[in-house]
């Protein structure tokens, strides 16, 4: 083996030890000539061949830095805890963290928990017996307090990088966490029904994920703000389990309840998301109320749902691929040892059809 060789299997040893103390910068060529007593010519080839492998990147006028990636392949898989790789904004968003990391040298392995915490933690123990360098993570039922914290504390003893998307738990608080900015979206429909002149608006929110409660003290607060009230005879809350017959078995009912108990005298709903309004619309048809003439129908995410449905719904979007880049991004830097913190994506009103101007 020539001396560059050696020169670069040293340099990788170092390296590795460096990442895991959060050090990504490489010392100077003449720093790394005198450490290991070699010419600076041998010092230039084993850098290069490191750049080869994606182990370093040069920085013009600020030397070598450590990429992230590690030698075995393997160990840069970074599997990702998600609700679900099929329905509704998941391929998208899957297809955005997966071509953003690909593009570092990095493999996202998706790993479905259908929301369910003992999924979940099967998972999680899987994991720890071969722990990845990082981990990102939709909790499941987040609003709830998790039985698995003591896993992810296991997995962060390992040396396992953790990032939250969408949302997080309480006992994991002071973790990153990459997700929308729900109080304000809540906020923006809100304030854009009352500019409609809407005065009495209902609200269907998920109970069991932070999502929900987000997204409703974000309306709740702009109708407060605006001298309206949200009250609570006019919230419907929803959990998993609605979601899953719903989505199996067509089981509309709580929508329905909804519509009978919660809808009545109202001219307007914050849905929480396009799925849910998507169905609500149905089945205000079947009540035969009118989207927008009888009552106007707005809610979040902007997916193919809102624009399936048979009136085009108004929702909340964010910018083309903002969320999934900012999740991969953030957990590179994690891997690089690069000091981040949590972020909120902001969401934009698209206007379509389902909503208009009250009725006098």
């Amino acid at each position: 083996m020539s001396k560059y060789e050696t020169l670069s299997e040293q340099l990788t040893e170092q390296i590795i030890q460096n990442l895991q103390q959060g050090i990504t910068a490489l010392p100077t060529e003449a720093q790394i000539a005198d450490q290991y007593r070699v010419s600076r010519q041998t010092v230039r080839a084993a850098l290069s061949l490191l750049r080869e492998k994606g182990l370093i990147e040069s920085r013009q006028g600020s030397g070598s830095y450590a990429t992230g990636l590690l030698p075995d392949v393997s160990q840069n898989l970074i599997p990702i805890l998600i609700a679900s790789s099929q329905e509704y904004i998941y391929p998208h968003l899957l297809t955005d963290i997966r071509s953003s990391l690909a593009e570092k040298g990095y493999q996202l392995q998706v790993c479905p928990t259908d929301n369910d915490t003992s999924k979940e933690r099967r998972i999680l123990l899987s994991l720890l017996e071969a722990p990845p360098r990082g981990l990102i993570v939709e909790g499941s039922k987040s609003a709830l307090p998790t039985p698995n914290a003591d896993l992810y504390e296991k997995l962060k003893a390992k040396g396992v990088r953790l990032l939250f998307l969408h949302n997080k738990y309480e006992a994991l608080a002071e973790e990153v966490c990459i997700k929308d900015d729900n109080y304000y979206g809540g906020y923006l429909l809100a304030n854009h029904l009352a500019e409609l002149g809407h005065t009495a608006i209902a609200g269907l929110f998920k109970i069991d994920d932070r999502q929900g409660p987000e997204r409703y003290l974000g309306a709740a607060s702009c109708l407060r703000d605006l001298g309206l009230e949200l009250t609570d005879s006019h919230v419907g809350w929803f959990q998993s389990s609605d979601i899953n017959a719903l989505e199996k078995k067509q089981d509309t009912r709580f929508l329905a309840a909804f519509i009978r108990e919660q809808l009545s005298g109202c001219s307007a709903v914050i849905c929480y998301n396009d799925e849910i309004a998507y169905w609500l619309i149905k089945e205000l048809s079947y009540a035969h109320l009118q989207v927008p003439r009888d009552v106007s129908v707005v809610c979040f995410d902007n997916s193919y749902l809102s624009e399936l449905s048979k009136i085009r719904i108004t929702t909340m979007t964010h910018k083309p691929h903002e969320m999934g880049f900012c999740v991969a991004d953030t957990m590179v830097r994690l891997l690089q040892g690069i000091s981040t913190v949590s972020q909120e994506i902001p969401w934009e009103l698209v206007r379509k059809d389902s909503d208009g101007p009250a009725r006098p």
